[in-house]
């Protein structure tokens, strides 16, 4: 498989290439990512076989704006008052899925990840491509997260469709919050702390 390299301004092909279930990596406001369209079994399937990730590993679904949310994850109170606080940002939240979101998305689990990222261009893909993206990071699992498309490439070349040249944001990846449970829990300390997302509800 040939990997391809396109500037941003080429998000028509991005377009296409998820259309067709292709798999494509691209930079966040933290580090890049790599993502499916959501719906396709195929392309996701391919996510994990390019990453070489656990296939019970779930993945983060991202989405460009926060009403958006309620479409597919059950959200309290307390979720909406951390939600509002830190998104667009670097937290994926962890909530309970509606029940007509396919468990193959989800990898057979009844809690879903959701982010929004603080980065326009990514929300415009999303936007123009009507669906949310099944994202996580583009890097081999268990190898250094990627900052740059060169180090995409390194580790991915061959094995997934496109990578959207540039650079990251951040070396940290987003921070990961539970909200399914009585007491929030940080699964994944990034930038955002768990005293900062305490301060916010309690």
């Amino acid at each position: 498989m040939k990997t391809d390299i396109v500037a941003k301004e080429a998000i028509d092909k991005m377009i296409d290439m998820l259309n067709d279930e292709k798999i494509i990596a691209f930079p966040t406001e933290t580090v890049y990512g790599l993502a499916a369209k959501y719906g396709s079994i195929k392309a996701l399937n391919r996510l994990f076989e390019a990453k070489m990730r656990p296939m019970n590993k779930s993945i983060t679904m991202m989405l460009s704006n926060i009403e958006d949310i309620q479409k597919y994850a059950k959200v309290t109170l307390r979720d909406e008052k951390v939600i509002s606080a830190f998104m667009p940002g670097a937290i994926t939240v962890i909530l309970n899925k509606k029940d007509d979101v396919p468990l193959e998305m989800t990898c057979g689990k009844t809690t879903l990840g959701i982010r929004i990222p603080d980065d326009a261009f990514v929300r415009e893909l999303i936007d123009r491509i009507g669906c949310p993206l099944m994202v996580t990071s583009a890097n081999i699992s268990g190898k250094p997260d990627c900052i740059t498309s060169q180090d995409v490439l390194t580790q991915l070349d061959g094995k997934i469709d496109l990578i959207v040249e540039g650079e990251s944001g951040h070396l940290l990846p987003s921070s990961v919050v539970d909200l399914t449970r009585e007491k929030i829990q940080l699964l994944r300390q990034g930038d955002l702390t768990l005293d900062q997302i305490n301060q916010i509800w309690i």
